[in-house]
């Protein structure tokens, strides 16, 4: 008995110097992996801004913010506890094998030919499981471009009722994934049979040729042979243990092989002369530059363009789309390089050459940052972070001489140039003034606030080189008649290059240039190319001339007598563009909302619905069950021959060579039956989990897709989070019917088959050990794995502002190189690094004490066992048989058991999973229903109305709003107040009027986005609501201003929502060449049959908005919706798309949203919009003679 006390005191002082190893151990690794991942996050981030935008755009959308989140994520949990557990656990195989190798190295040889066997298993499946597990993911994340596309365009799709039509596209990504992952049934199958069935077989080797050498007398003693046989059990359980850290480690080294990609990736000479050598005081000239963008090599937008940018002058590109307007912005930025000079160096690549010039000194030659920081740069979408005014505008100060001044020094330049841009007056009146936060992307502001901000941000620093890129276009007449009093007011004195498409933005610059093809046609000022009649720049004026009235108001600028004489106070001004606001940024109504909340449900609830949708698999998780229970009774049997053969040595001779043989195929036996089962249940269980997740992948995407319009305003319904929640959600439920539950069922088993064998051959030293170890054991190997699962969500929300903060600078990468940022954003992001870094170390000084005691626990429990086992033994109470049958299955039993149940589902995320795709069932209207969900009035005969064939329906259709009042429950005030008015059938309406009047609403009404709280609005005299949704949008087609194509061919984006065998070749090229887009399909190289890549990334803004609109015509439908559908487009394109829908009508009635008053000035009715209602409606000639808000708004853009 002092034997036993002495080495249970062993095993106790065990415990401790692992509880204190395993901490230092842990929390080293912990702060190791959190510094290390921190720093490659930081120096990707560093080396991506130092590559050229060339190299940013030809990476695939949001892959670089996949990188420094995802990725970085897989690089930390593979350096971090799990290198620790990996270490540790290659520690105990070696420490192990030395022991056994001093006391029977013949014994240990043997056995080592099973460890052999089981690592071979291991090396051999894990490749092929991973490759196949990769071709599943790559097809998965290819199914979630198709969601997030769908989800981010959500409007379009419900415009062209192509719900169907997407849905059918991704469950056929979802299939082909089904497919690969039924191809893993056969690899499941076969990863874990093999090495359960070696490690029970090595076992039943063991004993055999130990009895062998006991016979032999190769050792005289039990107590080697046990001490052996320990080592290799010990060396058995670390094997299987070695798997998950081992492939998080691999997984480690891929991350970082894709971030050093990047890193050590070669980087563009930046150096060069400085301001000591360059004034910035001489004209920028362009000499026979060629360019072609490297993601389109084949495509020429410079051809051999010479131009010559004055000094201290302003200069307005102008020219159709694609004649490489923003590519010379590009150029000068040095977001793109030439190559050289094609006279002087005959290998200079054709499509990327020439130069660009200042005082004769190349632009490529001068220090990179000091180059960008002479330039203030605003365009069409200023970027602003998410941050306050003040930090924003702080901005534009770095990388000059006042960058680290005082704050009041900063803070007296930063409103001065507000007061320059017409930002501080608004900017003083918000309740916060400078302190204000912005928003993502400045979405708290107006569209004309975001501007005049970045203006000012642009001018802060004094540059000497001013652009304006399309700094007005999607402005409405109010917000730019006070960007461009802005901007010609900052431009003074200074060299000016302004892009524009409205043309009466630029009347006052200098110098003209007219591009076209990627030359220039015509240069001069406005009076000299006017001139010029028939002339490009005389067709661009005219295709926006507005027909005026005799002996206007002239001699002062528009912008100035709007600033004068319609000025509203301060608080009022900033009132109406605060509620400039998209409905994209909205809430439906409330009742709308009701339909889609999501209510709590418990596991088990969840748990049964699921399994009573599951009764066609009945079969097969009885087949699961079954074998569930017999790897799970496989320790309690080994345990019982354990303990047989151990004893057995006690004989000797024959006897002892009889029963050891008789044992020993017994366990072989046993092997052979864990391995079948394991190989049954590896192969049912994915191939039921396979099928499952299909089906409700497939289900909630129909079921997510179909939801009204305002389950998408809502901040939690954002596209990121949907499309994350699609991929999710039904992997949790994978995981609860799949493999990782049978595991949980195996645990089960094995525990109650454990205890059992234990009760039945030792009640008293059962009942004791059960209740002192086994909960301890158990909750210590769950925790322990757990752990490691819980770590991966909680580093993902302790990197979430940083990885967010990235993600926007990443996005914001052109905005970032204009303010030549690239170090503020480094520092910053460091400084967020390293706040984590902190917080996480105050978490792990306690949280590793919590898994240190877990990875220890174990020899506490074993100290007890052996020291209440021994006191049993030494009074004779116990034989040693019974003894070694408890340890064995208690100890045994429960360290497996802990590790097994840990593989189990997380049941709160598998809850929130399983309600959320439950809920998602409810209150989601289908838009291919054959009736609206409200009830049809008594007495009506709509329902019936749109049951003839649609080919007998005339064109057109009157439309009517009664008393429309509509409010987006984010706001308090209404959008639309008592709103009345008709438009007759063939008709072209047009709504002008400001940011926020409304008009954008009344189209989203009509497309039936939204419903109005009070009033009707009637199509052809039947109240909209009870119209078949689907009828009802199939007689209208949606032109919005951002354009909306979605990963595909050309040919699949304009026959979005159409059945394309109804739809000829003819009909499609025809409707291509109405929207100008014909010409452009045919020169490339796959025509129709062009990938346009994700969000039309391939295309051009023009291109895209006139494959948009060639979607709408082919539809031919009653009524076209127009909401700044031209915007983007030049002038003459965009005269000639009126054109088209003009001599396309038919009798089609139209209804145009529009700021570009050229635009509609030949429309029927003309409705001018303020405050949610109509102040002016008429024709363009009547609402001239009537000199009021559309005669205002007509002197700010009269051309003539």
């Amino acid at each position: 008995m002092r034997s036993i006390n002495q080495y249970v005191l062993y095993t106790v002082y065990l415990f401790f110097a692992r509880l204190v190893l395993a901490y230092i151990a842990m929390l080293g690794f912990r702060m190791c992996s959190l510094q290390l991942s921190a720093a490659i996050r930081l120096s990707y981030m560093d080396a991506l801004f130092k590559q050229p935008i060339s190299v940013l755009d030809a990476l695939p959308p949001g892959q670089t913010a996949a990188i420094i989140t995802i990725t970085a994520n897989v690089l930390q949990n593979g350096i971090s506890e799990r290198l620790a557990t990996l270490i540790q656990a290659v520690s105990v195989i070696l420490t192990a094998s030395i022991i056994a190798c001093y006391y029977s190295w013949s014994l240990t040889l043997v056995t080592s030919s099973g460890l052999a066997a089981i690592t071979f298993c291991y090396a051999f499946m894990t490749p092929i499981a991973v490759k196949r597990n990769q071709q599943i993911q790559d097809v998965e994340k290819e199914a979630s471009g198709v969601a997030n596309d769908a989800f981010l365009s959500v409007r379009m799709v419900a415009a062209c009722g192509a719900e169907g039509k997407v849905v059918e596209s991704y469950n056929r990504l979802v299939e082909e994934a089904a497919v690969h992952g039924h191809r893993m049934s056969p690899i499941a199958a076969w990863q874990h049979s093999p090495v359960f069935f070696c490690i029970f077989a090595t076992f039943a080797l063991c004993f055999w040729f130990a009895v062998k050498l006991y016979l032999g007398f190769h050792f005289s003693n039990v107590k080697t042979l046990v001490i052996v046989l320990m080592s290799v059990m010990t060396i058995l359980s670390h094997i299987t243990a070695i798997a998950v850290p081992f492939m998080a480690a691999s997984h480690a080294l891929n991350a970082a092989a894709i971030f050093f990609t990047v890193i050590d990736a070669p980087r563009p000479k930046t150096g060069g002369k400085s301001h000591l050598e360059v004034k910035m005081d001489d004209d920028i000239v362009l000499e026979k530059v060629n360019f072609a963008y490297p993601t389109r090599p084949d495509v020429k937008v410079l051809n051999g363009l010479d131009l010559r940018i004055p000094y201290g002058k302003t200069t307005a590109i102008v020219g159709p789309s694609g004649s490489g307007k923003s590519t010379v912005v590009g150029l000068l930025q040095r977001w793109y390089q030439l190559d050289g000079d094609l006279s002087t160096n005959p290998l200079t690549l054709y499509f990327r050459n020439g130069s660009i010039k200042t005082e004769g000194i190349n632009i490529h030659d001068i220090e990179l940052t000091w180059w960008r920081s002479q330039i203030g740069l605003v365009q069409q979408d200023p970027f602003l972070f998410n941050d306050t005014i003040l930090k924003n505008l702080e901005l534009g100060l770095v990388g000059t001489e006042w960058e680290h001044v005082e704050a009041n020094e900063k803070r007296r330049l930063i409103e001065q140039a507000c007061r320059e841009a017409y930002a501080h007056d608004f900017i003083a009146a918000l309740p916060e003034g400078y302190e204000t936060q912005v928003g993502d992307n400045g979405i708290k502001l107006s569209g004309g606030q975001r501007q005049r901000i970045a203006i000012a941000r642009s001018i802060v620093k004094n540059p000497k080189i001013l652009i304006f890129d399309e700094a007005t276009s999607a402005l409405d007449v109010a917000s730019e008649r006070i960007v461009q009093g802005a901007l010609e007011k900052v431009s003074h004195n200074r060299t000016t290059i302004v892009i524009a498409h409205r043309l009466s933005t630029i009347q006052r610059a200098d110098n003209i240039v007219v591009l076209a093809k990627g030359r220039v046609i015509q240069q001069g000022n406005h009076n000299t190319l006017l001139a010029d009649r028939g002339s490009a720049y005389w067709s661009l004026i005219h295709a926006q001339q507005l027909v005026q009235e005799t002996n206007p108001r002239p001699s002062i600028p528009a912008w100035e007598r709007f600033l004068s004489e319609k000025r509203l106070s301060a608080r009022t001004s900033i009132v109406s563009e605060m509620e400039m606001l998209t409905p994209m940024e909205l809430l439906m109504i409330s009742t709308e909302d009701n339909a889609t909340k999501v209510s709590d449900g418990s596991f088990f609830r969840s748990f049964g619905t699921l399994m009573m949708e599951q009764k066609s698999n009945l079969g097969w998780y009885l087949v699961m069950l079954m074998t569930a229970a017999g790897a799970g009774s496989s320790y309690a049997i080994q345990s019982y021959l354990f303990a047989r053969l151990i004893t057995s040595f006690g004989f000797w001779g024959d006897y002892l060579r009889k029963s050891t043989n008789f044992l020993c195929l017994m366990l072989f036996v046993v092997a052979i039956g864990v391995g079948l089962c394991y190989f049954v249940l590896g192969w049912v269980s994915n191939m039921v989990s396979t099928e499952t997740k299909s089906l409700y992948r497939k289900e909630y995407f129909r079921n997510i897709v179909t939801k009204p319009i305002s389950f998408f305003d809502k901040e939690e319904n954002s596209a990121g989070t949907l499309t994350a929640r699609l991929a999710t959600d039904p992997t949790q439920l994978q995981q609860l019917l799949g493999m990782n539950m049978a595991m949980v069922f195996i645990s089960v088993f094995n525990v109650i088959g454990c205890t059992s064998i234990s009760i039945y051959f030792g009640w008293k030293f059962a009942l004791v050990i059960i209740a002192g170890s086994m909960p301890i054991i158990l909750g210590s190997g769950y925790y322990r794995v757990r752990h490691e699962v819980k770590f991966e969500s909680r580093n993902n929300e302790v990197f979430a502002e940083s990885a967010k903060f990235a993600t926007e600078a990443i996005r914001a990468s052109r905005t970032v190189a204009a303010l030549t940022l690239e170090k503020t954003i480094c520092s910053r992001y460091e400084a967020l690094l390293n706040d984590h870094i902190r917080k996480s170390f105050a978490e792990a000084r306690f949280s590793m004490i919590l898994f240190a005691a877990s990875d220890s626990l174990v020899l506490l429990c074993m100290a007890f066992a052996l020291w209440y086992g021994g006191t049993l033994l030494s009074t004779f109470e116990y034989h040693p048989f019974n003894f070694f049958v408890i340890y064995y299955a208690i100890l045994q039993g429960s360290m497996a058991a802990g590790q097994w149940l840990s593989f189990g589902p997380n049941i709160a995320q598998v809850t929130a999973a399983a309600t959320r795709i439950h809920n998602m069932r409810a209150g989601a209207p289908h838009p291919h229903s054959r009736a609206s969900t409200r009830p049809t009035r008594p007495g009506t005969a709509v329902s019936n109305r749109y049951m003839i064939p649609l080919a007998t329906i005339q064109k057109g259709a009157d439309i009517s709003f009664r008393d429309v009042w509509f409010t987006y429950p984010t706001r308090p005030n209404p959008v639309l107040k008592g709103l009345n008015f008709t438009i007759h059938h063939g008709q072209f309406a047009a709504f002008v009027g400001p940011s926020g009047s409304g008009k954008t609403t009344i189209i989203s009404l009509l497309e039936r986005f939204y419903e109005a709280q009070c009033g009707s609005i009637l199509y052809n005299s039947d109240d909209i609501r009870f119209i078949s949704l689907r009828r009802h949008r199939e007689q209208m087609s949606l032109v919005a201003q951002e354009a909306s194509l979605f990963r595909g061919t050309v040919r699949s984006n304009i026959l979005l929502g159409i059945d394309e065998r109804t739809v000829t070749d003819a009909k499609l090229h025809s409707a291509c060449r109405d929207a100008g887009i014909a010409e452009f399909i045919a020169s490339l190289p796959q025509g129709y049959d062009t990938d346009v890549g994700t969000s039309g990334v391939a295309l051009s803004g023009g291109q895209k908005q006139r494959v948009s609109i060639a979607r709408a015509l082919i539809r031919d439908p009653s009524v076209l919706l127009l909401d700044e559908a031209t915007s983007s487009l030049d002038s003459e394109t965009e005269r000639e798309i009126q054109d088209v829908f003009e001599r396309t009508a038919s009798g089609r009635t139209m209804v145009v949203v529009a700021h570009r008053l050229a635009t509609v000035q030949r429309a029927d009715v003309i409705f001018v919009m303020q405050d949610g209602r109509i102040v002016e409606r008429g024709d363009h000639q009547s609402l001239l003679a009537a000199r009021g808000w559309y005669w205002q708004m007509c002197q700010s853009q009269a051309m003539l």
